[in-house]
C-alpha cells in the first residue's frame, strides 16, 4: 500500500532537513574539503643547518603511512613542505606562498627559532594556526599576545633550568665555562640557564664565548674557554658548533663536564661527526625514546616505529632522533586535526591544539604526555637528564620540570 501523499512529503523534509543539518556542522577552513587537508611548512632542506631536514622528511613519511590507513576522518592530509635554507628571508617568502597561494590550513612544524622569528608575527596577524613549530623559545609560548602560535617543543627556560639545577645540586662549587649561539636559541638558553643558577650565577660562570652560525669554527672560542680554568662546559650550540666543540675539548686534553643541548644531541650527526669516543660522559636532556638504548628493543612503540621506517623513510638513518622529532610531531597534529571531526575552521584546530589533556605519543620518555590549556602553550613539560656511554644515552635521575 502506498503511504499517503502528505506523510510522503513530510518524510521528504524531514529527510532535506537531516542532510541540512548535517552539511551545516560541516565548517572549513582554507585547504580543507570533503577529502582533503591541506598543510604546510618550512624546513631547512639546505644550508648551514641542513642535517635538521630529515625533521621534515620524517612529517611527510608519517602523513603517506597516515594516508594509507585512511587519512583523517576520511581525509587525507597534504602536506606541502617547502625549502627555506634556515634563512627567515626565504621562511617568509615561503610562508607567505602556502599562506596566500596555496591556502593552506595552517602552518605545521616550521623548524628553527629564526624563520619562526620571522613569521609569527604575520601568521598572528592573519590569523593562521602556526602549530607545533620545532622550537622552544620562550616567546612562541605567549598565548596572550600570539594565540595563534603554539610549539610541540619543551621550552627552552625549562632546559637552561634543568641543567642549572643539576650543577647547583651535583656541583655546587663548579666554574663554569659557556658557549652559546649568537642568536635568540643560544640567548634564551643562556638567559635561562642564568636565571635558574640565581646570586649563584655571578660565581659559578667564569667565562663565555659566542659564535655565528656562519663561523667556520668554534676552537678559539674553546682554547679561551679552557684558559679560563673552567672545570664544567655548558655549550648552548647547535649540530655542527657542538660537534667542533666536542672534537676541540678532547684534542686539547680538557676534560670538564660538557654539557650540550637537546637540539645537538643526535649520536646519528653531532656525535658521530664529532667521535663516538670523544663523546663519552657528555650529558644532555631529552623528552624522546633512544633507539640506541636495548631497554626499548621490544617495546611495541619503538617496533612500530621501526616498521613505519622501514616502509616509508628507507632512505633516512633510523637512529638519528631528528627523526623521532619528526614522527612524534606529525603524530600530535593529526591528533588535534581528528579531534576536530567535521569543524576543520582555524578557530577550532587552535581550540583543540590548546586543550591537550594528558596526551601519551609513542616515541616520548615514559612519564612525558602533551598537556595545554588557553594559557600555557608549551605542550612538554618535563626532561629527562641522560649521559653519553659511548654508544647510547643513558638516563640518570628522575623527570625533571613541571
Amino acid at each position: 500500500m502506498r503511504p499517503p501523499r502528505g506523510r510522503s512529503l513530510l518524510a521528504l523534509v524531514a529527510l532535506s532537513l537531516a542532510l541540512f543539518s548535517l552539511a551545516a556542522e560541516k565548517s572549513y577552513g582554507p585547504g580543507v574539503t570533503d577529502t582533503e587537508i591541506k598543510i604546510g611548512q618550512t624546513a631547512p632542506y639546505s644550508g648551514p643547518v641542513s642535517v635538521y631536514g630529515t625533521t621534515g622528511k620524517a612529517m611527510s613519511a608519517y602523513f603517506a603511512k597516515l594516508n594509507d590507513e585512511g587519512g583523517i576522518n576520511g581525509r587525507k592530509v597534504r602536506l606541502l613542505s617547502l625549502d627555506d635554507a634556515f634563512s627567515p628571508p626565504k621562511t617568509v617568502e615561503q610562508t607567505r606562498k602556502l599562506v596566500e597561494q596555496d591556502n593552506v590550513l595552517l602552518i605545521f612544524g616550521t623548524i628553527g627559532t629564526p624563520g619562526n622569528s620571522a613569521i609569527y608575527k604575520y601568521l598572528n596577524a592573519q590569523r593562521v594556526p602556526q602549530l607545533f613549530i620545532v622550537s622552544g623559545n620562550p616567546k612562541f609560548g605567549d598565548p596572550k599576545n600570539f594565540p595563534w602560535t603554539m610549539p610541540l617543543h619543551y621550552s627552552f627556560d625549562l632546559e637552561g633550568a634543568v641543567y642549572a639545577k643539576y650543577l647547583l645540586t651535583h656541583s655546587p662549587g663548579a666554574r663554569i665555562a659557556v658557549l652559546y649561539q649568537h642568536d635568540d636559541f643560544g640567548k634564551s638558553l643562556l638567559t635561562a640557564f642564568r636565571r635558574a643558577l640565581g646570586e649563584k650565577a655571578g660565581a659559578m660562570i667564569v667565562a663565555e664565548a659566542t659564535y655565528e652560525l656562519t663561523d667556520p669554527t668554534v676552537d678559539q672560542q674553546i682554547i679561551s674557554l679552557q684558559a679560563s680554568g673552567a672545570d664544567t662546559l655548558v655549550d648552548f650550540s647547535t649540530t655542527k658548533a657542538a660537534a667542533q666543540a666536542i672534537r676541540k675539548v678532547y684534542e686539547i686534553g680538557w676534560r670538564p663536564l660538557h654539557i650540550i643541548t637537546y637540539p645537538a644531541s643526535s649520536i646519528a650527526t653531532t656525535l658521530r661527526s664529532a667521535g663516538l669516543e670523544r663523546s663519552v660522559g657528555l650529558v644532555t636532556a631529552t623528552f624522546l625514546k633512544d633507539l640506541n638504548d636495548p631497554r626499548w628493543a621490544s617495546d611495541p612503540d619503538v617496533l612500530g616505529y621501526r616498521a613505519w621506517f622501514k616502509k616509508y623513510y628507507p632512505e633516512g638513518d633510523i637512529l638519528d632522533q631528528y627523526n623521532v622529532q619528526g614522527y612524534i610531531t606529525a603524530e600530535a597534529m593529526a591528533h588535534v586535526l581528528k579531534q576536530c571531526g567535521d569543524d576543520l575552521s582555524r578557530d577550532n584546530v587552535m581550540r583543540r591544539a590548546s586543550s591537550l589533556d594528558r596526551v601519551p605519543l609513542p616515541m616520548l620518555f615514559p612519564g612525558i604526555e602533551l598537556t595545554t590549556s588557553a594559557s600555557d602553550y608549551f605542550p612538554i613539560k618535563q626532561l629527562q637528564l641522560v649521559r653519553f656511554d659511548g654508544s647510547r644515552w643513558v638516563p640518570f635521575g628522575e623527570l625533571r620540570g613541571q
